[in-house]
């Protein structure tokens, strides 16, 4: 019954189980960066469903990096009542409702914006400016802004992503980062932008207010990121303020592959968390790979993790956690596919999620391609929108 202990985090917040519902990109928004009635009702699932904390992920506070149009944005320009709407979901029964605060950077979707990340890129797959001094200086702003806003619209909390080849990930990594000034170089400089923002964060909002980050323990990737850094960054968000470090992995740099599509007997980094454990004595989460209740609870079990992140077995199953309540439990059956077009996978769960809310029709399938096309369609028919709406925003 490990994971349905509660847990304290530092700022005082009780969380009912140890089962956390990951960030995902449900895309789910209206193409104005508003959240849909379709939204709540998938957030109303999984709290149905038992979980002690959800996760809304990518949620950007500068509509000109967006990851893609169905992100939702919280800036002075959202829709004040459908935002408290969606927060009042995370108040029920005790459970809590945070956002990712998301900055695609480099990888920001092109039809809405003009990418930039640490330097300037151009190869196959990947074009983007770089950021000027003055632009980085101001992002811990922007950031803390978007948790303000997030704490007075009631929200619980907020997770900085700092995972997964996002913007504060690519600061992170070499792949992404070769700037010569004093955001660039050395590891203690490329966290630097990272450890302004979570600073910067944690001061805008109560105490009582949860501050996370998600951290790529490696980028999975020749060059990039990887442990030794990564223990490194760890060592210095210990000094600060935060609720907790959530251990992910991958980069979505062109060549790589995702983590969570890879094939692998277990969870991925709680081997990871050992050694992260050494270096703070913040809560650890750890994210990706766990299939069954068992791998769940030896994980928790071990002492070096004290959240488990799960997002696709949630998404196959949200009623997951009041199944694991019970003595004689199953585990979520993951599907096979016949083929794996690059980003088919992810395509797929983002439809599941769709259909969880009621917006999608599924139909069991699992002919990737197909589903390629129909996630593809539905951000193409966003795009015009969304460049409407906040090009009369920028105008007004």
């Amino acid at each position: 019954m490990a994971l349905f202990d509660s847990f304290t985090l530092p700022c005082g917040v009780v969380l009912g189980n140890r089962i956390v519902k990951s960030a995902m990109s449900d895309s789910l928004g209206d193409g104005c960066g508003n959240p849909t009635e379709a939204q709540i009702r998938l957030y109303e699932t999984w709290f149905e469903g038992g979980v002690g904390v959800s996760i809304i992920g990518e949620v950007q506070g500068n509509p000109d990096f967006a990851e893609k149009p169905g992100n939702l944005v919280l800036d002075p320009g959202s829709s004040q009542q459908s935002v408290r709407s969606l927060a009042e979901t995370g108040t029920r029964a005790g459970a809590q409702l945070w956002l990712q605060l998301g900055h695609a950077g480099a990888m920001a979707h092109p039809p809405i914006s003009t990418p930039k990340g640490p330097s300037a890129i151009d190869i196959p797959g990947l074009r983007c400016a770089a950021f000027s001094a003055e632009e980085i200086a101001d992002l811990p702003r922007q950031f803390a802004e978007t948790a303000r806003r997030a704490q007075t619209l009631g929200f619980g909390g907020v997770q900085i992503h700092a995972a997964h080849g996002f913007l504060l990930s690519q600061f992170l990594s070499p792949l992404f980062n070769k700037r010569t000034d004093g955001y660039g170089g050395s590891t203690t400089a490329r966290m630097r932008l990272l450890i302004e923002v979570a600073s910067e964060v944690r001061d805008a909002v109560d105490s009582q207010f949860v501050v996370g980050v998600k951290l790529n323990a490696t980028d999975q990737l020749q060059g990039g990121f990887e442990e030794v850094a990564a223990l490194e960054v760890i060592s210095s968000l210990d000094q600060l303020g935060i609720d907790f470090i959530d251990i992910s992995g991958g980069t979505y740099f062109p060549g790589a592959k995702s983590s969570s599509d890879r094939v692998s007997s277990g969870p991925y980094f709680v081997d990871f968390a050992s050694y992260a454990r050494k270096k703070t004595d913040k809560p650890i989460m750890v994210t990706g790979g766990f299939k069954t209740k068992r791998q769940a609870t030896d994980a928790i079990l071990t002492g070096n993790v004290d959240l488990i992140g799960m997002a696709r077995a949630l998404a196959l199953d949200p009623a997951l956690v009041v199944s694991w309540r019970k003595p004689q439990s199953g585990n979520p059956v993951f599907p096979k596919f016949k083929s794996n077009p690059e980003g088919g996978v992810t395509a797929w769960y983002t439809m599941r999620l769709a259909e969880l809310s009621g917006a999608e029709s599924m139909s069991d399938e699992r002919e990737l391609e197909r589903v390629l096309k129909r996630y593809n369609d539905r951000d193409d028919a966003r795009v015009e929108k969304w460049i409407a709406h906040f090009s009369s925003c920028r105008s007004s």
